[in-house]
């Protein structure tokens, strides 16, 4: 049975008395007719008149119907659907997903700008007093309330492709908070997406009358490789010495991935790296060696030859190439010539020998690796700097001495958590196994399998084992025991040795094809060592290695054509920046100090790789997913989506044809009035 969704405007249709007077005070006039000839007067007049009545009764009729459909077109006629249909004022909102993997291609448009289309039929398909949120990924401060029909479509245009993603169930919390701030009780919600795996979390609304709408969109083409992530071997660069960068790159198809272009931009050269084949579904490492000719920051570009979605395809690093390497060794009194020799030997190392009683912990931090050279006892105030200083990022090698306190070197290591020492034994023992897997001694020889002139000790301390140390074996002895072992602490390492490293228990230091390499590897594998870089999106902390001049002074990142002061704070002599959601765009930050233009330091961006993977779900599996909660509207990319929208809402809706049969009812009359002569 047909409903009105404005019957008030039935009242309209007393328009109807216009025609109807205007046919009795027109029509109904006497004319003038001049006649030469009397003779059939009588018969003309008879015939005249009744082809004159039959034309102006269809005249009135015609527009009577053309202004009761009128009528009837402002009251929206409608033959409700087999749901409920509700009537009165609503409050819509509608999420358009314009993260990056809507820029696949469906059909001939990319998924963005069909889901863009969608949403303005959406608008258009409900009446100029409803209420409308646009919503996206970038939950825009002016996108968290309702505004009227223009502004929506406005707010519609806008919408580009954006790094930042957001969970489902994330964005019907904030639909449902600007719904509840309405003044209609009507509340309808659509989701405009993709449906991928990783960013579809379903939860039920809370509000219990809420009409959620699904609005799956499918690319046509579910092809994509990315560079997903970039790291360095040794995470302290060093000067014209081969680099080797670590490059994952994933294949997230079901199709082998042939000929992938992998090349590498540095110092303005594009240099190519190589081809790459990837299984489906898996990921490749791929080693790029990079040498660094200048000290100073280094800027470079990993990119990968894919299509349509090409957001991960290029990653962005910088780094830092310091002029020396600081390390410290932390004497009782008499240095270890040996060991200041081994650090002079190795290229832009420069080692400082301080004495443990007049140390000044404040300067900890600035140094990559510290040595403890056979300290007899460690304070509680060394104790607990060193292992803040390893916490923070650092690497420490320890030497223990033969007399040296167990109380206080066992409340050190427990600290961390590591195994602690027994009592010193003074028995000749040689190391049997070097674990040439870890990245330490990693390299380090041409060939693993050849026997190696290890090291023999004259005395060393026994390990308690305990259940909460992460140990991990570097060196052991024949029987297994650890001779050399390390530890994760916070960002740092720990290194610990079970013998002293003077020469009365110990000939490592005469063993320089071990020892020199032992100690560059340690000194470049802190913890604290440069991140080459950073995920949009992600709420990082970056800290910078700059000269702190004061509390006053104001530093800002400057990048792909923006300029903004982030969140700072100073932390001992490191500034801290927090730069939250204000990274728009990938690429290399520059930190300066605001009015001065001088860069202080770098900072590359990359793209959350979330996207990357295109699993979506299916129709079949969106049903399951929200069951009756929710409803799934299916539609080709042809449909005429406004009046699908409308039919769901009012069921069949009828004003269209109204208009219609209004114009068909006045060219009747028109075609009445000019052809039909009287």
């Amino acid at each position: 049975m047909m409903q009105f969704l404005f019957p008030a405007f039935l009242i309209a249709l007393a328009s109807l008395a216009i025609p109807i007077i205007i046919h009795l005070f027109y029509f109904r006039r006497y004319k003038k007719v001049y006649f030469t000839n009397v003779r059939f007067l009588r018969e003309v007049k008879e015939e005249t008149s009744a082809r004159s009545k039959l034309r102006n009764w269809l005249v009135l009729l015609m527009r009577c119907l053309a202004i009761a459909f009128l009528v009837f077109a402002f009251a929206q006629p409608f033959i409700p659907s087999g749901t409920d249909v509700s009537q009165g004022s609503k409050d819509v909102s509608i999420f358009i997903d314009n993260s990056f993997s809507m820029g696949a291609l469906s059909q001939d448009v990319p998924l963005l700008e069909e889901g863009k289309r969608r949403a303005r039929d959406i608008v258009e398909a409900y009446a100029v007093d409803d209420r409308f949120q646009i919503l996206t990924n970038d939950l825009e401060g002016r996108h968290q309330r309702l505004v009227g029909k223009e502004e929506a479509l406005a707010y519609i245009d806008e919408i580009a492709l954006t790094p930042s993603v957001k969970p489902l169930n994330q964005i019907l919390v904030r639909q449902e908070q600007a719904l509840n701030q309405g003044t209609n009780d009507i509340h309808v919600a659509y989701w405009i997406s993709d449906f991928q795996k990783n960013i579809t979390r379903w939860e039920e609304p809370k509000d219990t009358a809420l009409q959620l709408n699904l609005i799956p969109l499918q690319a046509v083409q579910e092809r994509n490789i990315s560079i997903d992530s970039v790291w360095m071997e040794a995470p302290v660069p060093m000067l014209n010495q081969p680099n080797n960068l670590i490059v994952k790159v994933k294949n997230w198809t079901d199709e082998e991935a042939e000929n992938v272009r992998l090349t590498l931009k540095h110092e303005g050269q594009v240099m190519p790296v190589g081809t790459l084949t990837i299984p489906p579904q898996t990921a490749v490492l791929d080693t790029i060696s990079m040498q660094l000719q200048h000290v100073g920051w280094h800027e470079a570009e990993l990119q990968i030859t894919d299509y349509p979605i090409q957001f991960d395809d290029l990653y962005h690093i910088a780094l830092q190439v310091a002029e020396e390497v600081q390390v410290a060794i932390i004497n009782e009194v008499v240095e270890n010539t040996y060991l200041t020799s081994a650090f002079n030997s190795i290229p832009y190392f420069r080692a400082e020998n301080l004495t443990s009683r007049s140390l000044d912990y404040s300067r900890l931090p600035g140094y990559q690796f510290i040595v403890l050279n056979e300290l007899p006892e460690l304070s509680s105030g060394l104790s607990f700097a060193l292992k803040e200083y390893v916490e923070n990022g650092g690497n420490l090698l320890v030497f223990p001495a033969a007399l040296a306190s167990l109380e206080s070197y066992n409340s050190f290591l427990s600290a961390f958590p590591a195994n602690v020492f027994t009592a010193f034994e003074s028995r000749e023992r040689v190391i049997g196994q070097v674990n040439v897997e870890e990245f330490i001694f990693r390299d380090v020889f041409e060939n693993k399998s050849a026997n190696l002139r290890l090291p023999t000790t004259q005395g060393n301390f026994a390990w308690a084992r305990s259940g909460t140390a992460a140990e991990e074996t570097l060196m052991s002895y024949r029987d297994g025991s650890s001779f050399l072992a390390k530890y994760q602490a916070g960002q740092g390492h720990l290194y610990v040795m079970a013998a002293p490293l003077s020469e009365a228990y110990n000939n490592m230091t005469r063993n320089a094809e071990i020892f020199i390499p032992m100690l560059y590897k340690m000194a470049i594998s802190s913890g604290r060592g440069q991140k080459i870089a950073y995920t949009i999106g992600d709420d990082e902390v970056i800290s910078a290695d700059v000269p702190v001049l004061g509390s006053e002074i104001v530093y800002q990142l400057e990048g792909p054509g923006i300029q903004f002061i982030p969140s700072q704070r100073i932390t001992g002599s490191r500034l801290v920046l927090t730069v939250s959601n204000e990274i728009p765009t990938a690429g290399i930050y520059k930190l300066e100090r605001q009015q001065e233009g001088e860069s202080l330091a770098e900072f590359a961006f990359n793209y959350n790789r979330k996207e990357s993977n295109l699993a979506y779900f299916s129709i079949a599996e969106l049903k399951e997913l929200v069951g009756d909660r929710a409803s799934i509207i299916e539609a080709s990319a042809r449909a005429n989506f406004e009046v699908l929208i409308g039919e769901r809402n009012q069921g069949v809706v009828l004003w269209r044809w109204c208009l219609f049969l209004v114009l068909i009812f006045l060219g009747i009359e028109q075609l009445l009035l000019r052809f039909w002569k009287v």
